[in-house]
Formats: structure tokens, C-alpha cells, sequence
């Protein structure tokens, strides 16, 4: 339209251009259901090499906090991959790629340590309580990371229950929301935030009562 020759010079965006682009979530999404349909169509291992290319950095990274060495870190990050193209290659349905790729790997981690010790593992409980907003464990956690190495804060996680520990790296370090943390460990985005809030508050714990010891 005329305006969008004219207006620029009074207005940054006069024909909302920004808001007509698709959002980087949304491209994704659009991409992602794209190579879900050539993996399911056609048995695409290239469109699944896309997917794999896409999430190794970020699975990798969430099963290292989990396992004692980059080697088995390895493994287990190969063996979900393995295990999500089998998945995705039985044509299931899918309804959130990122949230399929995380539960298989806290599914493998968890039959890595089942195998290793011989015995099952307790069941991850539901996060009960009342609604806490982000805030109040962005605050906490502001408080850890001001007064400590970002290294000692990682080195600190491993002393929590697998279910902080979790919550913590999905939202702080892959930087997911409530809900989509939700999907991967089957929790409402209400008991996420209760979760986190725990998470944090247990970290800070951790931290308080080592500083006492050390004194």
C-alpha cells in the first residue's frame, strides 16, 4: 500500500511488518512438522539428521548433568536418537518433537541407572502446592548466581534429586517454559512452577549449609 512508501518516515513498522513475520517458535514448529512428515512418509533418515543436528547440543548437555562421564554421556545421547528414530519411523503420533527427545532421554538415563544398580528406580512425584509466579525463582536464583561461580552453581546440582535437578536445567539452560517442561515431565505448567520454585530453594540449601560446614 501507499502508506508503506510514505509512513516509514514517521513510523519504524507503519504496515506492522514485524507482527505479519511468523515468530522463530512458530518456523520452527512449521519445520519440525515438516521433517516429522517426510521421516513418516517416506522414512527420511536426511530430514531425521536435521532433527538430530537441531537437538544433539541440548540432549547431550542435559544427560552430561546426569551421568558421571562425557563417555556415557555419549552413549546415552546416541542411544535416544536411536531410540526417537525408531520411535518416529512407527509413524506415532507426535505432538511436541522437544518433548518426545527429552522424556526418551530421561527415559534412557533412567534404565542406565536401572541396569547399573540392579533395581528400579522410585517414581518421580508430583510437584503439590500452591501457584508460585517465576519470579520468586528467578529471584532465588539470581541470589545463588551472584554470589557464586556459575561453575560451583553446576558442580552444586549434582547433589539434588533427579526431578530438581531436571526442572532447573530445563528451564535455566535450555531455557524452556513452564508448559513445555510440563510436556516433558508429564506435570501441569502450575506444579512446574512449584517444582522450580522447590528446585531453587534446595540449591540454595545445598549452598547455605556447605558455606556453615566450610566455616
Amino acid at each position: 500500500p501507499l502508506k508503506c512508501l510514505i509512513l516509514p518516515f514517521v513510523s519504524k513498522d507503519p504496515c506492522n511488518v514485524s507482527r505479519q513475520r511468523p515468530s522463530n517458535t512458530m518456523q520452527r514448529l512449521f519445520k519440525e512438522k515438516f521433517l516429522l512428515f517426510r521421516i513418516k512418509a517416506k522414512k527420511d533418515p536426511e530430514a531425521f539428521g536435521e532433527i538430530y543436528d537441531t537437538y544433539v547440543t541440548k540432549i547431550h548437555r542435559f544427560i552430561s548433568f546426569k551421568v558421571s562421564s562425557q563417555e556415557q554421556a555419549e552413549d546415552l545421547t546416541s542411544e535416544t536418537f536411536l531410540k526417537a528414530w525408531q520411535y518416529l519411523r512407527e509413524s506415532k503420533e507426535v505432538k511436541s518433537l522437544q518433548a518426545l527427545l527429552y522424556s526418551i532421554a530421561r527415559s534412557v538415563v533412567i534404565d542406565h541407572y536401572r541396569h547399573a544398580a540392579g533395581e528400579q528406580t522410585t517414581p518421580l512425584e508430583d510437584g503439590q502446592g500452591n501457584l508460585l509466579t517465576d519470579l520468586g525463582s528467578e529471584k532465588l536464583l539470581h541470589d545463588v548466581e551472584t554470589s557464586l561461580e556459575a561453575s560451583t552453581v553446576i558442580a552444586k546440582l549434582h547433589g539434588l534429586k533427579e526431578e530438581y535437578r531436571d526442572v532447573i536445567l530445563l528451564k535455566y539452560f535450555d531455557d524452556l517454559s513452564a508448559s513445555q517442561i510440563g510436556e516433558i515431565l508429564g506435570k501441569s505448567s502450575a506444579n512446574v512452577r512449584v517444582l522450580l520454585h522447590r528446585a531453587i530453594r534446595s540449591l540454595t540449601d545445598v549452598i547455605s549449609n556447605e558455606r556453615k560446614t566450610a566455616q
